[in-house]
């Protein structure tokens, strides 16, 4: 395992992957809210943008005062200035995974990142 490492989360209500998979660029977490359950704080960041991926369930992120309606399948990147906070449905859990990564930074990708 010297060029990868592996993790199994369980459905807890955050898990952090930073540390766990020794991550060098960028902070993963994966988050599970209950049903009428939100985060209990509105935030933002100094440099990092954030991409979200909903697993399962359905809620809504308000964002700068608006409110965008999640489902799973829903992709969303947010700024780092973004003041944001995530919500379940009052119906549905909602599950997310929330990656963390230095705004403007990404140097290459796949075609031109990648050694074949």
């Amino acid at each position: 395992m010297a060029n990868f490492n592996k993790v199994s989360v369980r459905p807890e209500a955050r898990t952090e992957l930073h540390d766990l998979l020794c991550l060098t660029g960028a902070e993963v977490s994966v988050n599970h809210l209950p049903a009428g359950a939100g985060v209990p704080f509105v935030h933002s960041h100094r440099k990092n943008e954030e991409i979200y991926a909903i697993l399962s369930g359905s809620g809504k992120a308000v964002i700068d005062g608006e409110t965008v309606a999640l489902t799973a399948g829903d992709w969303i990147r947010v700024s780092p200035a973004a003041k944001r906070q995530f919500f379940a449905a009052e119906d549905s859990a909602i599950s997310y995974v929330c990656i963390q990564v230095k705004e403007n930074s990404l140097e290459g990708y796949t075609q031109d990142d990648a050694v074949v």
